[in-house]
């Protein structure tokens, strides 16, 4: 089992290649968190202002979209992400707890969206000039979102107990948007409308198919934190000395 500190001759010590190594990732990682959370800003900034300008913005009906309150949460755990990174070894248990929920999240919300909503006509009938920006919070950020999450060293062990945390906020969500829309009549997703072609019996079996997958993929990203846990423990290292 390799030693975390490998003295030398001076009676110093000196990091070991493992150590080495794992704080360049989660220093790197941590530079491309500020990245990607800046990306998610430019994005949405992006889409405010073409629909501003073509008279369609509707800030109660935009900001009501799962996508857009998960990608505004992206932005700060992003930015955390990279502060913790570059300041501190290990992320504390509330972050990685946070961080274990926006994977879920993100994860999601790229499933969704490229298997129900990609060809699906936008709900206020506008036609973006500029459709990659959907793809950056549908595809790319929850893309990075997840490859980090493999690749970041450092996180807290995690219990299995953080699976009702996460999926606390989106069985919220959709409590609220099918009182909304059985009060208003606006559904974000055609999924969710029990007037659509599927009907009531369609909107409850979508909700538990992916509530189904929201618990897999929850169960995922705690199965690979404590796999790092493992890693860590296998080569030696302790986590908060990096």
């Amino acid at each position: 089992m390799s030693p975390l500190f490998e003295p030398t001759t001076a009676g110093a010590h000196t990091p070991t290649r493992h150590v080495i190594f794992a704080r360049a990732i989660r220093r790197t990682l941590g530079v491309v968190n500020f990245a990607a959370s800046l990306l998610i800003v430019v994005a949405l900034s992006m889409q405010i202002t073409e629909k501003v300008v073509n008279d369609v913005f509707r800030p109660t009906e935009y900001f009501a979209f799962f996508t857009i309150q998960s990608s505004i949460i992206n932005v700060f755990v992003l930015v955390m992400g990279g502060v913790l990174s570059l300041k501190r070894g290990t992320d504390p248990r509330w972050y990685t707890a946070t961080r274990a929920c926006i994977v879920a999240y993100a994860i999601i919300t790229g499933i969704v969206y490229n298997l129900l909503l990609r060809d699906v006509q936008p709900r206020d009938g506008f036609i973006t000039e500029f459709p990659h920006l959907s793809d950056i919070v549908h595809v790319y950020i929850p893309l990075f979102i997840a490859l980090e999450w493999i690749l970041m060293p450092g996180r807290s062990r995690l219990s299995w107990s953080i699976l009702g945390v996460i999926c606390a906020y989106p069985a919220a969500w959709t409590v609220a948007t099918l009182i909304r829309g059985a009060a208003d009549g606006w559904y974000p997703y055609p999924f969710l409308e029990p007037t659509g072609p599927a009907g009531l019996n369609g909107v409850i079996a979508y909700v538990l198919a992916i509530a189904a997958c929201l618990v897999t993929v929850g169960a995922l990203s705690v199965a690979v934190e404590r796999a790092h846990s493992q890693l860590f423990q296998k080569l030696g290292l302790d986590r908060t000395a990096l």
